[in-house]
């Protein structure tokens, strides 16, 4: 707390969001996960505050440039603002600052500041985000690749190379390059340990799997998705899982198994009070139930 100052108070408010489980599995209009958004925030808090407590100088003070406890602020206050700026869709803004607070991070000593990589990767990746915002995929990719291998050489940092993987993948993703996404997602399967988060990749990398027509695997990510769902108890992820597992099995002709995975995620839907999803829901369920035998449709 001593260290944050009146920071802490943000950092506080950050993690009570984490605890709705409704706000944090929504997304943004550009297609974040609220999740992701707020643990950037709590990540550069964090970042920031062991920088804090770095008292040596790293430059004779005759030259009057900035010590370690004189740089913390600086960089807790750009992380704050770039990431501000990016949740309120205000890309460029978020652009300008986080590559003038770059120019200065390379500056520094890493003997001098061990987290300069740190650093560097959380900047890289509000870069790229804000050029993802602003539809500038190519350059989203080179940033989030930078991201990518800064977080590699920080091989305590597990969460960072989640970070760059998730977005590279979304990168690919909104440019229909699906395969490139999977490629990329599946890679955070070994690293992602919360069984919501599980979930949500699950069922992401199953949707591009169907999309590429492999509905095999689509069906085996959505077995995964619903298994991740229901050790987690959140029934909108098991609402998903369904309909993605009933997408495939349709498919495939195994219309016995499309019908009661869409029946479950009816169920879900009335469940969840998703008025929305469940007429969609009736739909599809109505029309898969016209592709069965005559004596087994009610």
């Amino acid at each position: 707390r001593g260290l944050l100052g009146k920071f802490y108070h943000d950092k506080k408010f950050l993690e009570d969001l984490m605890k709705d489980e409704e706000l944090v599995g929504s997304a943004t209009t550009h297609g974040e996960r609220l999740q992701d958004v707020i643990q950037s925030c709590l990540t550069s808090l964090d970042t920031c505050a062991k920088l804090w407590s770095l008292e040596k100088p790293i430059f004779p003070p005759q030259q009057k440039r900035r010590t370690p406890s004189e740089q913390a602020p600086f960089v807790l206050k750009s992380l704050n603002e770039i990431d501000s700026e990016l949740t309120s869709g205000n890309a460029e803004a978020s652009l300008r600052k986080a590559e003038k607070a770059l120019r200065i991070v390379q500056t520094w000593s890493t003997e001098k500041i061990p987290n300069k990589n740190e650093l560097l990767g959380s900047l890289h990746s509000c870069i790229g985000k804000a050029f993802f915002i602003l539809g500038d995929m190519d350059k989203a990719l080179e940033h989030h690749r930078i991201d990518l291998q800064l977080a590699e050489q920080c091989s305590k940092l597990p969460e960072a190379t989640c970070r760059a993987l998730d977005n590279i993948g979304q990168t690919y993703a909104q440019t229909r390059q699906v395969a490139q996404a999977v490629e990329f997602w599946e890679q955070m399967i070994p690293l992602v340990g919360d069984s919501l988060e599980k979930s949500w990749l699950f069922h992401k990398i199953g949707s591009c799997y169907l999309e590429m027509k492999q509905y095999e695997e689509a069906k085996n990510y959505g077995v995964r998705c619903l298994a991740a769902a229901e050790e987690a108890t959140d029934k909108k992820w098991q609402l998903n899982a369904n309909i993605l597992i009933a997408q495939a099995e349709l498919k495939t002709g195994n219309i016995e198994s499309s019908v009661s995975h869409f029946e479950n995620a009816s169920s879900l839907a009335q469940l969840t009070e998703d008025e929305d999803a469940l007429e969609a829901i009736q739909k599809v369920l109505n029309e898969a139930k016209q592709l069965l035998p005559d004596g087994e449709r009610h």
